[in-house]
């Protein structure tokens, strides 16, 4: 019977103890990223800027429309998604991280992270879904004459980066400007969102005014 080398097996024993100290360190590691990387907004990817800039270009430019006649109500929103969850919660639950939910489909926790401002956010009620083009502001561009279905559509619309969440304060601030007027005050995110905005804009054959092509023009050439 043969006896077993000491040195054998403390080179054993000391080959474990790394690869658990290697474990522990790769763990503790991951760990601290997802603590302290903020949440962020899962906003459907824009068309790239040289698309934008190409779309952009090939929009109608004319002066708004009359806001006579228009009212928020003609674009049904927050409609229901699945279940008890509507649009709002549904994107709210798309954008967030460790987001939990009750039986009725309400965000009771989770982090938010708004791309506009920069700030992170823990409670849903901080938190608004902004139409990037405004209702008001597709009404003035186009949609006064759209049917009630493609308004909701619009609205509603989870599949063109129409959709984010952002901090309520913010969005109430830009309310209904277009990029003539109203910009994000991360800088950072301009290009994303001059990007999203032709890109809805083209999307549903919506036009610009003169200003506003001009702000979108500035910032996608610096893309």
């Amino acid at each position: 019977m043969s006896v077993p080398d000491p040195g054998r097996i403390l080179m054993r024993l000391t080959a474990r103890r790394s690869a658990v100290a290697t474990g522990i360190a790769a763990v503790t590691t991951v760990a601290t990223l997802l603590s302290t990387t903020p949440a962020q907004a899962a906003l459907p990817t824009p068309i790239a800027a040289s698309t934008a800039r190409s779309y952009l270009s090939s929009l109608t430019v004319t002066t708004e429309h009359s806001r006579t006649g228009y009212n928020r109500d003609l674009f049904r929103h927050w409609i229901t998604i699945s279940g008890a969850c509507d649009t709002r919660e549904t994107i709210l639950k798309r954008d967030g991280t460790g987001v939990v939910t009750n039986s009725s489909c309400s965000a009771t926790s989770g982090r938010w992270y708004s791309p506009y401002d920069g700030a992170t956010w823990s409670a849903a009620s901080d938190v608004d879904i902004d139409h990037l083009v405004p209702l008001a502001e597709a009404w003035d561009s186009g949609a006064y004459n759209w049917s009630a279905s493609k308004r909701e559509q619009f609205a509603n619309d989870r599949t063109r980066p129409q959709l984010l969440a952002v901090t309520d304060n913010v969005n109430q601030s830009k309310s209904d400007q277009d990029p003539g007027t109203w910009w994000p005050s991360r800088t950072a995110y301009r290009c994303t969102y001059a990007r999203a905005w032709v890109q809805v804009k083209h999307y549903y054959g919506l036009s610009v005014d003169s200003r506003e092509k001009s702000a979108l023009s500035s910032v996608l050439n610096g893309c």
